[in-house]
C-alpha cells in the first residue's frame, strides 16, 4: 500500500529527470566547444550524451504511464522532455557534418555561436530548475527574456557570417557547407527557445 509520501516522491522524480535532461543538453554544447577547439576530438562523446538524453526521455515516458500523481501536467512533462531531447540530437548532427567537412572549413570560426549556445543551454538548465518553484514567475520571465536576447545575438552572428561568405570569392561548395552548418547551429538555438517557452508556459499556467 502506497503512502502519500511515496506518491509525491514519485512525482518529484520528474523534476529530477527533467533537470538531468537539461544538464545533458548543456553538456552536449560544452562538448561542441571542445570539438571546435580541438579538431582531433571524436564523435563518441556526442553519441554518449545523446544516448543518455534518450534514456532519460524513455524513463520519463515509462513513469508517466505508471505514476498516478505528477507535480506537473502530463502533457507539459512530455512537451518539455521532447524539446530537451532535440537539443543534443541537433548538436550531434552538427558535430557529424563538421567532422566530415573539416578540411573545407579552414578559417571559418563557429566558436562565437557555440559560446552563445553554451549560454543558452545554461539558461535552459536554470529555467528547468525553476519548475520546482512554480510561484517564481518573474524570475522565470527574466530567464526567458535572457534566452530570447541570446537568440537575437545568435541571429546577428548568422547574418554576419553569411554576409562574409557571400562577399568573398568563395568555393560554392564551401559556401553551401558553411551555410548548412550555420543553420544547424541556429536550429540548436531554436530548440533552446522552444524548451524555454514550454517552461514559461508551465509556470504561467501554475502561477
Amino acid at each position: 500500500m502506497f503512502s502519500l509520501q511515496q506518491l509525491f516522491g514519485k512525482a518529484d522524480r520528474f523534476f529530477d529527470l527533467l533537470e538531468a535532461s537539461a544538464e545533458e543538453a548543456h553538456a552536449s554544447v560544452q562538448l561542441l566547444l571542445q570539438l571546435l577547439k580541438a579538431p582531433t576530438h571524436t564523435l563518441e562523446d556526442f553519441v554518449l550524451t545523446r544516448r543518455k538524453e534518450k534514456k532519460i526521455a524513455e524513463e520519463i515516458d515509462e513513469r508517466l504511464v505508471k505514476t498516478f500523481i505528477t507535480g506537473l501536467e502530463r502533457e507539459d512533462i512530455e512537451a518539455l522532455s521532447r524539446a530537451l531531447y532535440k537539443i543534443p540530437k541537433s548538436v550531434e548532427k552538427f558535430a557529424e557534418r563538421f567532422t566530415l567537412a573539416r578540411e573545407r572549413l579552414a578559417g571559418v570560426d563557429f566558436s562565437r555561436q557555440a559560446e552563445l549556445l553554451e549560454k543558452a543551454t545554461a539558461t535552459v538548465v536554470a529555467m528547468v530548475k525553476q519548475l520546482r518553484h512554480l510561484g517564481e514567475l518573474e524570475q522565470t520571465k527574466e530567464l526567458n527574456d535572457r534566452l530570447q536576447y541570446i537568440e537575437g545575438q545568435a541571429d546577428k552572428l548568422v547574418l554576419e557570417l553569411l554576409r562574409q561568405l557571400y562577399q568573398q570569392a568563395e568555393d560554392p561548395l564551401r559556401v553551401l557547407i558553411v551555410k548548412d552548418l550555420v543553420e544547424l547551429l541556429e536550429k540548436v538555438i531554436d530548440r533552446c527557445r522552444d524548451a524555454g517557452n514550454v517552461v514559461t508556459q508551465i509556470v504561467l499556467k501554475n502561477s
